[in-house]
């Protein structure tokens, strides 16, 4: 970064940055850079300085940057109709068709889709409905929510909570007292390694239903879950984990919520996660691959069963008391609708599943066997690794080591790729846009092991 640089004092002057270190930042000791363009799974800096984007931005630029079949729909959305909101039956051609797209492509069991803007407020819309939904059955007792530790599921009061990782909750007076969490399907983290994944799972059961017993299941309205934990160290469920939990909620009369803001729309090979593991959801939270972030848009898909007594709801009571200025935002919707139609004109989901099996093939042949990885796992275009201290022991670095981070580093400063080191672990995350090539899955996997090299021998 050029010195005495005008953009580079504003932004230290001016920008509050979300999940950065503010007073490093405004003093100038961490590093700035201003993103200038992008096209396919690269960016560039205003410097010129060109970077492999191994992590779709925040898992969200799904499509690859610079689709202009995506930015012109926006365009001509902008000029024909820049907004109008959605409230009282109000829409808009692409609000509408976008609908029905995404209730074209979800669960057969799925009935409506609420749109906002992102996974955080879809989030809390769920929660909201699941109260409302349990007052209109007569059952205003049954209102606490189990995640998972590790979980993602936003930064707001509720979804904070939901959230299930220490650094969102450190001193902002988080979780709500109506929160509880429930063990992470986190098998290479598991405290007994003599575990079969079986006997993990069958105690991942077992903690839940003991966190029901001691809490009461007429007392608890729904449970969340990322089908593969996302932020939370990018972790698939170990096999027949989600049936298993499924039948428990079932028993009780407890809710699922499917937070798919990840997995929905392809990362994983299949159009949602809940396809991929066979999970028969309620609700599911929908964000970053629906616009592939060329607009903000999330939503809500409700299922009929929740549907139905929605409206129950309101002809006991009026019309139903929620909602959001941009829900349904028609820039978004039309992103939306451009974005679901090229990732099936491009068949980019089957290349998600193909190209994202060989770069977790390639990761695994060309690190499993380092003594200081201890795991490497993924699923879909979804893949991370996870450094350990002893391998054979598995003792993790302590955590000011920071040796995700200092690989993350190498990584970008030696060949330029960015890869994410993940939050509550020494953890080295990649989720690339769908159209990454074999090619560049190759210099991935390349310049990781030259990183881990660098840093750990």
């Amino acid at each position: 970064m050029l010195k005495n640089d005008q953009l580079d004092q504003w932004d230290r002057d001016n920008f509050f940055h979300p999940s950065t270190h503010l007073a490093q930042h405004a003093r100038g000791e961490s590093p700035s850079r201003v993103i200038k363009t992008a096209s396919g799974v690269f960016i560039e800096d205003r410097n010129g300085t060109r970077l492999l984007d191994a992590f779709a931005g925040l898992y969200c630029v799904n499509v690859g940057y610079g689709r202009q079949e995506i930015a012109e729909a926006i365009a001509d959305q902008a000029r024909e109709l820049a907004y109008y909101h959605s409230y009282v039956g109000h829409g808009t051609e692409a609000s509408i068709t976008l609908a029905k797209m995404v209730l074209d492509r979800a669960p057969k069991n799925m009935s409506k889709v609420y749109f906002g803007l992102g996974g955080s407020d879809a989030n809390e819309t769920n929660i909201k409905l699941i109260w409302y939904y349990n007052n209109i059955l007569g059952r205003p007792e049954k209102k606490k929510i189990i995640s998972r530790w590790r979980g993602y599921h936003g930064s707001g009061l509720m979804t904070g909570s939901l959230t299930g990782l220490e650094l969102f909750h450190k001193k902002f007076d988080l979780p709500v007292e109506q929160v509880f969490h429930t063990t992470a399907p986190y098998y290479f983290r598991r405290d007994d390694l003599g575990q079969s994944e079986e006997q993990f799972v069958a105690q991942c059961v077992a903690d839940l239903e003991a966190l029901i017993e001691r809490e009461g299941a007429d007392t608890i309205a729904a449970f969340i879950g990322e089908p593969v934990l996302g932020t939370g160290g990018i972790v698939p469920p170990p096999a027949g984990y989600w049936q298993a939990i499924e039948a428990v909620l079932d028993k009780h009369d407890i809710l699922l919520i499917a937070d798919e803001v990840v997995t929905g729309f392809g990362r994983l090979g299949t159009m949602f996660g809940s396809d991929h593991y066979g999970m028969t959801p309620d609700i599911i939270t929908i964000a970053k691959g629906l616009t592939s972030a060329y607009a903000p848009l999330s939503g809500s898909i409700v299922s009929e069963k929740v549907w139905n007594v929605l409206e129950q709801g309101t002809d006991e009571n009026g019309p139903i008391g929620h909602g959001w200025t941009y829900s349904a935002h028609p820039i978004g919707a039309a992103a939306g609708v451009a974005n679901l139609t090229l990732i099936d004109n491009l068949n980019l989901m089957h290349d998600a599943g193909d190209v994202g099996t060989y770069l977790n093939t390639a990761m695994t042949e060309a690190l499993a066997d380092h003594p200081h990885v201890g795991d490497v796992r993924g699923e879909g275009m979804l893949c991370a690794v996870e450094f350990v201290r002893d391998k054979s022991d598995r003792v993790f670095f302590d955590a000011g080591d920071k040796i995700g981070p200092q690989v993350s580093a190498k990584l970008l400063e030696q060949d330029r790729i960015i890869a994410r080191a993940m939050p509550q672990g020494d953890i080295l995350g990649f989720a690339p846009p769908f159209c990454l090539t074999r090619e560049e899955a190759d210099q991935v996997v390349a310049g990781t092991v030259r990183a881990v090299k660098a840093v750990l021998g």
